[in-house]
């Protein structure tokens, strides 16, 4: 990523923070796209601490003038564009039914159409040099809808298809633009404490739950090796996916039975913050972690495996060899 100049959205937090801190100590020039003032800054600052450098640029990715304004300023300011991030979200915990129309669809134009704009400028942009990497992040829910997060949940199957659709496209025209989507598990962020909520406790992620660095990785991974149409990360969403494939219908009936409480602690009083509508981090900088940090894996052994196949691979025909070399000599 040395000298690459790199567009991370939703970077003022979570996920997308912890991408701007990867992608900065490898040497990136990264243009932080979000709301939230001080979480963007404090991002800047991190980035150019890790040894890159991070310049801010506030827009709301459900607007898409927005986002395309920002984007040409940063080749006008920065540099082509090489790499495209979409991280950014929003959404609304509850049952479907207590989701109003406008919160349903405040959150379907930031999660989906977010994703949409920034593709759509992004590809816009690199088409003339026939050159560029889209990285897409999603989500298990991106295959296995669950309880209590219908809006996410409808945002990333939709993502994931439209990508697909963008995908062919590109294939079909021999583009030299790349696009590649990031399957990702539970994961420690600020999601849970300033998402819009109407549970009656506070909102949690589902355990197993990793640290947002094991996402950054993968990301930051993706977005230089973007030849796979997509990744998993976690044990979990191995699992999850694969189960989807097997068993759907069971799997609807074990989450009805489950997936209301698991989405829900009585460990800490809910937070009455929401950043649906404006951004949480416009004062107060939250950061990359949630409040889960004593229960959060820092590494996923799926994740490794899943960006070293090869090797593993090569590994496990060694080990195969040997065994059989060793039963050889021992008959």
């Amino acid at each position: 990523m040395k000298n690459k100049v790199v567009v991370v959205t939703g970077a003022s937090g979570g996920v997308g923070r912890a991408v701007v801190r990867r992608l900065a100590a490898r040497g990136a020039t990264v243009a932080l796209i979000a709301r939230g003032t001080a979480g963007l800054g404090s991002a800047a600052v991190e980035a150019g601490a890790a040894g890159g450098a991070g310049l801010v640029y506030e827009a709301d990715v459900s607007d898409y003038q927005q986002v395309r304004d920002a984007a040409e300023r940063i080749e006008r300011e920065v540099g082509p564009i090489d790499v495209w991030i979409n991280v950014a979200f929003s959404s609304v915990f509850a049952p479907f039914t207590e989701i109003t129309p406008e919160e349903f669809e405040r959150a379907t134009q930031v999660t989906y159409l977010g994703y949409v704009w920034g593709t759509r400028v992004a590809l816009d942009l690199m088409r003339p040099r026939n050159r560029g990497v889209i990285v897409q992040t999603g989500s298990a829910l991106a295959y296995r809808g669950i309880p209590l997060q219908a809006a996410y949940c409808g945002a990333k199957h939709a993502i994931k298809g439209f990508t697909e659709s963008v995908r062919t496209e590109l294939l079909g025209e021999r583009s030299g633009i790349q696009i590649t989507m990031v399957q990702l598990p539970a994961l420690n962020t600020p999601q849970f404490s300033w998402v819009l909520s109407k549970l009656g406790r506070h909102p949690q992620p589902v355990p197993p739950i990793y640290e947002p660095e094991v996402a950054a990785r993968a990301l930051v991974h993706a977005a230089e090796h973007p030849g796979r149409r997509e990744y998993w990360v976690g044990g979990s969403t191995a699992a999850t996916l694969l189960a989807q494939r097997i068993a759907p219908g069971l799997l609807d009936r074990y989450l009805a039975r489950t997936g209301r409480d698991s989405q829900q602690t009585a460990a800490q009083p809910p937070t009455g913050v929401a950043n649906l509508w404006r951004p949480a981090d416009e004062d107060d900088d939250y950061g990359a972690h949630g409040t889960f940090g004593r229960r959060a894996h820092a590494r996923s052994p799926q994740a490794w495996l899943s960006r070293h196949r090869r090797l593993a691979a090569l590994t496990l025909a060694g080990g195969a060899v040997a065994a059989a070399v060793t039963r050889r000599a021992r008959a």
